[in-house]
């Protein structure tokens, strides 16, 4: 699937070369010299601040709009697959062994990390691409912001609990974060939304 994503975009981590052995695929990737994957960059820093979670956040919608435009769908987007460069904060989607083509039907199988799959397939066995991603970036930016996961209690995910959010967080974050995590597919926004959402303007690039 990586192979299939067209190289030079910094979002996603780049493919150098591959190897078929007799029992294994090698493959050499890029390396960045400092960097640190989200997961324990949250863990060390508790949370972080909606101004640099929103730079962060923006990064990673650009990836996964980089592989959706060419057809791949990651399945697999969490604070463990994100890393980022401490130098320059670039981030960078990694890990494709999950990752499928993009399809209009339904999905009936399932490949990922469980505690980030849709309410759809959890209730009914299938599940379609496009609002499962955005479910599983509403978990993200969840995680980044408030540093747990919105449905985790302990070991298993609570459907049925109500989702709470701190107060700290900006009134835009928390209505971006319950439209990200709708139970249905179409209470969800597009990724093309979220670009468009009012959180997300107040981002500043370089």
């Amino acid at each position: 699937m990586l192979d299939k994503v067209p190289t030079g975009f910094p979002g996603v981590v780049q493919l150098l070369d591959w190897l078929e052995l007799p029992n294994d695929i090698l493959m050499v990737l890029e390396r960045m010299e400092w960097s640190q994957d989200l997961h324990h960059l949250i863990r060390a820093q508790g949370f972080l601040s909606e101004e640099e979670a929103r730079e962060l956040f923006h990064q990673v919608l650009q990836a996964v709009w980089h592989c959706t435009s060419s057809g791949v769908l990651h399945r697999d987007i969490r604070p463990g697959n994100i890393l980022v460069d401490l130098d320059t904060r670039q981030a960078k989607l990694i890990d494709f062994g999950c990752g499928t083509y993009l399809q209009d039907t339904a999905y009936t199988h399932f490949a990922g990390t469980w505690s980030y799959s849709p309410p759809a397939w959890t209730h009914f066995g299938w599940y379609y691409g496009k609002p499962a991603t955005i479910w599983s970036l509403g978990i993200l930016l969840h995680q980044i912001v408030c540093g747990e996961h919105p449905l985790r209690r302990g070991r298993k995910i609570s459907w049925d609990h109500q989702l709470s959010l701190p107060q700290w967080l900006s009134p835009e974050c928390q209505d971006l974060i319950r439209r990200c995590l709708s139970m249905l597919d179409f209470g969800r926004p597009s990724l093309e939304e979220l670009f468009c959402d009012p959180w997300m303007q107040d981002i500043h690039l370089s």
